[in-house]
């Protein structure tokens, strides 16, 4: 058949399939750096392959997570800068799975917009790669969908699948937090991925500020604090199981504390948390106050400078602290488990 060179009704129409070949050919060697043993495949494919032979599991576990970044896309929209959210989405789905004891062993992901802007979207695939590439976690391939009409020009949503891998006597699902265990929280860098629709409403619609605004608290401008890439925790949980064994660990997300926490805590137990055992970033302050937010409402919406809670035995509780800091972690005795004396008692009490 004789090839028309003509711009096809396809591409008139919004949908540029040579523009989709061009990206997949130019992340290909930025993606291959995220490979690990294990991986059998390139991208371009049908599916990803990988394979469990190199992995030194007994009896094997898979552990699945996926997530978004949500409205902070629309940070990188406003500053125009898009190779840092890619970390957002590893963190936010890694995070969930080495909660749970699993190593991560692979990650799909998926871009929609409705204008394919291949620079931009190479810029996205690095912030991925980058993110994998921390916690010990290939790209083995993924999806970028051109929807015309769907959404703004110049805007995009992202999502990501994670897959991990953990053996079942490795497993940490909280069955093992009794009475007297000890609360270690570890430091967030800030917002990370939650509570951005609220975020925004203060600072762009109430405040009426931009993202170039210098913030002297934050000591940076609006728009490098709100884009702050998310944590991966997954190096500073596997350094810390050689040292200690963990009960439970709770990913601090949407939510906060008081919905995230509970998700390990036992039923006839309750989670007492000192708050004045930690200093949370000047942003939280900012929030609350320009917001006149209860501090209920702080600690449903944000981590308030807690990224991460891990459950530990009182005997092995300052161990943990000392390894945690000798690794550079920021890390606190945030508070222990306790009974809950009635059924309709919160399950996380808050003290100062």
């Amino acid at each position: 058949m004789k090839q028309d060179k003509k711009i096809s009704d396809y591409t008139k129409a919004g949908v540029d399939i040579d523009a989709g070949n061009r990206f997949v050919d130019l992340i290909k060697p930025i993606v291959n750096k995220s490979f690990k043993p294990g991986v059998i495949t390139d991208i371009g494919g049908f599916a990803g392959l990988f394979s469990l032979k190199s992995q030194d599991v007994k009896n094997p576990i898979l552990v699945a997570s996926t997530d978004g970044v949500g409205t902070k896309l629309k940070i990188a929209f406003m500053m125009d800068k898009h190779d840092t959210i890619g970390i957002d989405l590893v963190a936010m789905c890694v995070n969930d799975i080495i909660v749970q004891g699993a190593n991560p062993l692979f990650m799909l992901d998926y871009i929609a917009t409705g204008k394919l802007e291949v620079e931009k979207a190479v810029d996205i695939v690095k912030g991925i790669v980058e993110g994998c590439k921390e916690a010990n976690c290939s790209l083995i391939g993924g999806e970028t969908a051109e929807m015309p009409g769907l959404y703004a020009p110049g805007e995009y949503d992202l999502a990501g699948f994670v897959v991990g891998l953990v053996d079942n006597e490795q497993l940490i699902d909280g069955t093992g937090i009794s009475l007297g265990n000890q609360l270690i929280g570890i430091s967030s860098n800030g917002l990370h991925s939650n509570g951005y629709s609220l975020v925004r409403n203060i600072f762009f619609e109430k405040l009426k500020m931009s993202v170039k605004d210098h913030v002297k608290e934050f000591g940076r401008t609006l728009g490098e604090e709100l884009l702050q890439p998310t944590r991966i925790y997954y190096k500073t949980v596997t350094s810390l199981r050689k040292i200690c064994n963990i009960y439970g660990m709770s990913h601090i997300t949407g939510g906060g504390i008081i919905d995230n926490l509970p998700r390990i805590i036992p039923r006839q137990c309750k989670a007492v948390i000192n708050t004045s055992s930690w200093t949370p970033q000047p942003v939280f302050q900012y929030l609350k106050k320009a917001g006149n937010l209860s501090e209920t409402e702080m600690m449903r919406t944000f981590n308030n400078g807690i990224g991460l809670i891990i459950v530990v035995t009182e005997e092995q509780c300052q161990d943990a602290l000392s390894h945690l800091e000798s690794i550079g972690e920021k890390a606190f005795h945030i508070g222990s488990v306790e009974r809950r004396v009635k059924e309709d008692d919160p399950p996380v009490q808050f003290i100062s």
